[in-house]
């Protein structure tokens, strides 16, 4: 600047250069966005690498001599966030649901016929086929265009927070392109690893001594939910965009529409994906992606089919965890053949004792299994597998490995039976198994070490209390040297006392401290789940807690007044009566809340609706409507749905093809209603 200027217009110019600096970062900002547009998501670079970087470091040099420009949504500003303690929750505005599965294009045709049913329509149904990434599945938050807040899916309503993770993901935009988007838009889409940064990372993991990933899967959601962002951003990650959450501002009408304007606002979407008409053009694209399934360069396990229109996927609705309008079609899993080595038992946190096979190590699916479940002596004799065989070995749902059936035509000559064990493995107590039922169990209960870990890892399980960082070698330390006898011990434990184990550091304990006192907020569904109740899953315990309000109503709950609850028939009624007449058990739930476990009183409403006080019972096939839409219906009006008829049935709705609580209800004299008459009556 010249020295002879007077002051003002020092000032003036001052402003000037700021000014002419400040276009100039943004310009550039807007041309690297650009590129970073046509290399990812339209797979279209202008530009070479080096010419990329060299804009790259010009801008990162702008920034740094005039930092006061610097904004987060900047391309040099991907990665820059601090280590993070641990990953917080966000609540999804709209639940992130799950897809149901099929498995033959018999299953397939019958979703299609259950759609036209529904929404009454002979027309052939336009439906948005996508290949199903193997993944995992993510929400991002835009307000007036700028990324704020990123989440994984969780368990569908509540999920942690990975926005500074996100951010660090090239393909993700922290600014949407154009200017007609929508002011609040919750992008959706799946994180992935391509099979050739797989290999890549397992080979500089290999060479540094480090954990080696089983698939990109786990690759994916590991790298996804990593504390230090740096790390995140090392791994290569991509992400295609499939659907849209929530959104404040208009949107298009179709499936394949939104992903249109997904990517002209930024995002990818799989270049794939393809718009058919009818269920036959849903197969044909199936069987054109699996026969291109090897060549693609990362990881799909089936293919989606959506109805296109989303007036029609409105009036479809959803049930409790899937929408009605879609369906993953999946591929059948890999078969490979191996050799059982040998069996031995495991005891689960009920005294459940589950055959697992150890069997010649094999590779399926890019993993390495030398495992793998018998699920129960039933199937064992059923299967016909012995130790020793050849046998044919899945991993079902491409996860749990399991064995399909034994080669009886190669059985060795020293092949042997398998045999359940009189005695337990672990405890030595005695093994029983109840006639009808396939399973057999320990009877020591929580005196036997194995099912007092495995509860312990259930209650602490992230479904559950949600006790960070207390993994299972944690757990088994603790129970092997006396620590813990019981969950409510793990309220007892000191930083002292934690740090006494194996590889536990100061900070590794006060981080575990720090986490059981977090839990200690929760919720009474939660903790109805955590106790570990034989057949009370999460869906059971959400409808006790809705239904009963509270731990007394649990206490006081006969075998009767529970069956009226949706999700509990009479078996898991028993269970639940039991569990809570046990005084050990009271003891222990005793000692969880004198610790300070607390949550928000469950209200019930109760109105005077025309059907309170009624219990019906659903069987059979519904025309008109589904199960859950009559249930839904029935509990609008008052009335309570059970699983089971009793004396205490007010009405059984007999649809078509109803079975065994038909002829009970008429031998206890119930009520039966047709479809016509239950139909009016509503």
């Amino acid at each position: 600047m010249d020295p002879r200027l007077r002051g003002d217009d020092r000032l003036r110019c001052r402003g000037d250069e700021m000014a002419i600096m400040k276009q100039s970062i943004e310009k550039l900002r807007a041309t690297l966005n650009e590129h970073n547009y046509r290399y990812y998501v339209l797979d279209d670079p202008i530009i070479s690498d080096a010419k990329y970087d060299q804009l790259f470091k010009q801008l990162k040099e702008y920034e740094a001599l005039h930092p006061e420009c610097l904004t987060n949504d900047s391309p040099t500003q991907r990665v820059g966030a601090k280590v993070s303690g641990s990953l917080a929750p966000i609540q999804h505005a709209i639940p992130m649901l799950s897809l149901d599965n099929g498995f033959s294009v018999e299953e397939i045709y019958a979703f299609d016929q259950r759609i036209h049913d529904r929404l009454k329509n002979n027309d052939l149904i336009e439906y948005m086929c996508e290949p199903k990434m193997d993944g995992l599945a993510v929400s991002i938050r835009y307000e007036k265009g700028r990324l704020v807040k990123a989440a994984t899916r969780g368990d569908g309503q509540t999920g942690e927070d990975i926005t500074q993770n996100i951010r660090t993901i090239a393909s993700v935009p922290l600014v949407l392109r154009g200017k007609n988007y929508p002011d609040v838009l919750e992008v959706r889409g799946e994180v992935y690893l391509s099979k050739k940064k797989f290999e890549e990372l397992n080979e500089r993991a290999s060479q540094s001594g480090e954990k080696i990933f089983a698939n990109p899967r786990n690759a994916a959601a590991g790298s996804v939910r990593q504390l230090d962002p740096r790390i995140t951003a090392a791994r290569s990650l991509e992400i295609v965009c499939y659907g849209i959450g929530d959104v404040i501002g208009d949107i298009p009408h179709k499936q394949s529409d939104i992903l249109a304007a997904l990517q002209t606002w930024g995002h990818r979407v799989n270049p794939e994906s393809a718009v058919v008409k009818g269920i036959v053009g849903c197969v044909a694209y199936y069987e054109k992606l699996a026969k291109k399934r090897e060549r693609l360069p990362y990881e799909i396990d089936g293919v989606v089919y959506k109805v296109n229109v989303i007036d029609l996927q409105n009036q479809l609705g959803m049930i409790s965890r899937a929408p009605r309008w879609a369906i993953a079609h999946k591929f059948p899993a890999e078969e490979v053949m191996t050799t059982v080595k040998s069996v031995t038992f495991q005891v689960g946190r009920t005294g459940a004792l589950t055959p697992v096979a150890h069997v010649k190590p094999v590779l399926v699916q890019g993993v390495t299994v030398s495992n793998a479940t018998l699920h129960n002596m039933d199937e064992i004799h059923r299967k016909d597998i012995q130790v020793g065989d050849r046998v044919v070995l899945r991993r079902a749902g491409d996860v749990i490995p399991e064995i399909v059936r034994a080669l009886v035509q190669y059985r060795p000559d020293h092949a042997k039976k398998i045999q359940l064990p009189s005695h337990c493995p672990v405890c030595h107590a005695v093994v029983e198994q109840i006639e009808g039922e396939a399973v057999a169990r320990c009877l020591a209960g929580l005196a036997c070490p194995a099912q007092r870990k495995e509860s312990i890892k259930h209650f602490a399980s992230r479904r559950a209390m949600d006790v960070e960082g207390l993994g299972d070698k944690t757990i088994d330390q603790l129970v092997e040297t006396g620590l813990v006898d019981s969950i409510a011990d793990l309220y007892t434990l000191t930083e002292t006392q934690l740090s006494s184990l194996e590889r536990m550091a100061e900070k590794s304990a006060n981080n575990i401290l720090d986490a059981l006192e977090k839990s200690k907020k929760t919720t009474l569904a939660r903790f109805l789940y955590a106790l570990g109740i034989r057949e009370v899953g999460e869906a059971t315990a959400k409808q006790l807690a809705m239904h009963v309000g509270d731990l007394p109503g649990i206490f006081s709950a006969t075998e009767e007044s529970l069956q009226e609850i949706d999700e509990v028939g009479p078996v898991v009624a028993k269970h639940i009566v039991r569990f809570f007449k046990d005084k050990n058990n009271r003891h222990v739930m005793d000692a969880l809340l004198k610790s300070g476990i607390h949550w928000e009183k469950v209200s019930i409403e109760k109105k005077d609706l025309p059907l309170k006080g009624k219990t019906f019972v659903l069987t059979g096939t519904l025309d008109s409507l589904s199960r859950t839409d009559a249930k839904e219906k029935l509990e609008s009006l008052g009335a309570k749905v059970a699983g089971s008829v009793s004396t205490k049935t007010s009405y059984l709705v007999a649809g078509a093809d109803a079975g065994s609580k038909l002829q009970k209800a008429k031998e206890l004299g119930v009520a039966v209603l047709d479809e016509t008459q239950f139909l009016t009556l509503l």
